[in-house]
């Protein structure tokens, strides 16, 4: 498997040099444009989930003690893990499904729809079965059985945001501003200063941007499931988010996504290796704090991900009525994820489908679709144009 995703991330790579060089000024439009904010804000709160809260203090005594991170600081690992480079799995999905996929219709095809679809209901339930998981790190005096009816209530919550686009809008704005008064309160409780900043930026930057190449391919089997991961996560990120693109050029939209995210990424990163460094103990009422974004965020993400396979599987609530509807995928949904909870289920397998899928569609293009990628040609020609006018 390691081989495999080590092409596949090589292959992603080269495909986005090569369509930045043929499309890198044409103009990015979706079927539903937002303003640049909330287009970040969407993508931003849909393409994390919880993992963003809960894993890093976990996993930094892991970076700074295990061989194949030695390279680097526990720092730069983590933001390697989640920032920067990463978000070009999201880039190439999210141009695929604004440009060209209208242009040919590839998913429209029985078996890649097929394979799609599970792939993001697959994806979907992991978002939550992760929160199952890692909910007694932040709350271990509750039971168990709390902790899965806490899943139920944001499965259920989630779905009932589905069912109308004004609820995505506002729950997209208001997790990604909760998350920076979450960076803001723990940076002061945790007497995070301006220097700290300084020291963590040279961190990351010795750390991270000075050995990039090291983290393009995977440096142990960990990181590899972080990358099927996000291979896992970029083809519903890709479908979803591309309806809201406004109006970027394709070279603006790959900085879009790589460095605006980054940024607070980066700073909460900053903060929580403060409070692993510094041995400082999280107070409960913080903990508490983060578990409610973390709530918001895996809300967030499954309200993305329903809406999707729900409009691709034709399960829409205006077909079925809003009580069959939320019944229809709470019941698909939990499903799933008792499946992550008890079979040997794992997200791997999803992001080796995607993988597959991936190689399947560029096959198809090559193979079938070479006049609609020159009708791209021709966008770009005409943009041109009218840019020198």
């Amino acid at each position: 498997m390691s081989l495999i995703l080590s092409t596949a991330i090589l292959a992603l790579l080269a495909l986005t040099l090569w369509v930045l060089l043929r499309w890198g000024k044409l103009r990015c439009s979706g079927s539903e444009p937002v303003g640049l904010f909330t287009f970040l804000a969407i993508l931003f709160t849909s393409g994390l989930d919880m993992g963003l809260i809960i894993f890093p203090l976990t996993e930094f005594p892991t970076y700074a003690s295990e061989e194949p991170y030695q390279f680097s600081n526990p720092l730069a690992v983590a933001f390697g893990f989640w920032g920067f480079l990463i978000w070009v799995f999201y880039f190439i999905t999210t141009f695929y499904f604004c440009v060209i996929e209208p242009r040919v219709r590839l998913f429209e095809l029985r078996p890649v729809k097929l394979v799609n679809n599970l792939v993001i209901v697959s994806t979907c339930a992991f978002t939550a079965y992760l929160f199952l998981v890692n909910i007694a790190w932040y709350a271990p005096e509750v039971s168990e059985a709390w902790h899965y009816l806490t899943v139920v209530a944001i499965l259920l919550a989630a779905i009932y945001s589905s069912t109308d686009i004004r609820y995505l809008k506002i729950l997209s704005v208001a997790s990604t501003w909760l998350f920076f008064a979450l960076i803001l309160g723990m940076a002061l409780v945790g007497g995070f200063t301006p220097d700290h900043l300084a020291r963590a930026a040279t961190d990351i930057g010795s750390g991270y941007f000075a050995e990039l190449p090291r983290f393009i391919l995977p440096l142990s089997d960990y990181h590899a499931f972080y990358l099927f991961w996000w291979f896992a996560w970029s083809i519903m990120i890709g479908q979803f988010v591309s309806r809201f693109v406004g109006g970027l050029r394709t070279y603006q939209l790959l900085l879009a996504l790589l460095i605006i995210p980054s940024i607070p990424l980066a700073i909460w990163f900053a903060v929580l290796h403060h409070y692993f460094a510094a041995d400082i103990t999280v107070a409960p009422q913080w903990k508490l704090a983060m578990l409610a974004v973390g709530v918001i965020f895996v809300i967030n993400s499954v309200d993305s991900l329903v809406r999707l396979y729900s409009d691709n599987l034709g399960l829409s609530v205006q077909r079925l009525g809003r009580g069959c509807f939320i019944a229809c995928h709470f019941i698909l949904l939990g499903a799933l994820v008792l499946a992550f909870r008890f079979t040997p289920f794992q997200i791997q397998w999803v992001g080796l489908a995607v993988i597959g899928l991936y190689a399947v569609t560029l096959g198809l293009l090559l193979r079938r679709c070479r006049p609609a990628l020159r009708g791209i040609d021709a966008v770009r020609a005409s943009h041109a144009k009218s840019s020198s006018a």
